[in-house]
């Protein structure tokens, strides 16, 4: 079996920024347990397969240990190289997830994603959060992860979490965030639990950050950076119960996957 493979910077204007994500194009389903063996074996915090399913495309994400219901720089990657790579023709890219239907364009060099907000609530503190930071945050909240609001950008970059403390909380991960000094707002992402100490630029933890400032700033158009060892720009916007987020993304490698099954 030969399966192409792409390898793509999401969040990034050239290359070793932003996100690195592997994207698998498929004719059809293949089983599980390879999807996932294929996801270890190229050890990046994820890896997308696409199957063709008439004008859309099914999408799913898996790290190297576990599959996820939403990613957002694996989404930008594979609608980079559907646009730029494959000359999809359309206007946009309609992507069939376990997270219901995710909506792709261009504009202009950007690639705008259409997610679902996930608003995250007020919740108490979990037990070892603290420890694990080494500081209390301001408050915390949690949707799919939990959000930890600290005080400043220079707090963020400074945090040296510990992961085996954050590896026992019992959701996905933890967004660390923060107003930024020449952003709107920063944030770092950690999900030791899932195999990704801390991720480079996170798509979907805008979800749940994107409706969280809105709400703080007053206002719904956002200018965000993640600002992990390699960092990434994001464009955010809040409208009704969805998440514009917009990025740009670059080629890194195209290659073949050997399989003798």
């Amino acid at each position: 079996m030969e399966l192409t493979l792409y390898q793509i910077d999401a969040f990034a204007s050239k290359p070793f920024e932003g996100n690195p994500a592997a994207v698998c194009l498929l004719e059809r389903w293949i089983p599980d347990a390879l999807l996932q063996a294929i996801a270890e074996e190229n050890n990046l915090s994820e890896t997308a397969f696409l199957v063709p399913q008439g004008k859309k495309v099914h999408i799913r994400w898996f790290t190297p240990v576990t599959e996820v219901d939403l990613c957002g720089h694996a989404t930008l990657a594979s609608a980079y190289v559907l646009f730029k790579l494959m000359g999809h023709e359309k206007e946009k890219i309609i992507f069939e997830s376990k997270s219901g239907e995710l909506i792709v364009f261009c504009e202009s060099e950007w690639l705008v994603m259409d997610f679902p907000s996930q608003p995250p609530v007020l919740c108490d503190t979990p037990e070892g959060m603290v420890k694990a930071f080494g500081r209390n945050p301001l408050e915390v909240l949690k949707s799919e992860d939990y959000l930890a609001v600290f005080e400043t950008e220079e707090v963020i970059r400074s945090l040296e979490p510990d992961y085996d403390l954050l590896k026992r909380l019992d959701l996905r991960g933890v967004i660390a965030t923060a107003r930024g000094d020449c952003v709107d707002f920063v944030s770092r992402f950690f999900a030791p639990k899932y195999g990704i100490d801390e991720d480079p630029v996170t798509g979907s933890a805008h979800c749940a950050l994107t409706p969280y400032w809105a709400n703080t700033l007053n206002k719904s158009k956002f200018i965000a950076k993640q600002v992990s060892k390699r960092g990434g720009e994001l464009i955010c916007e809040l409208k009704d119960d969805r998440v514009f987020i917009s990025g740009k993304a670059v080629q890194y490698l195209e290659g073949k996957i050997i399989i003798d099954i």
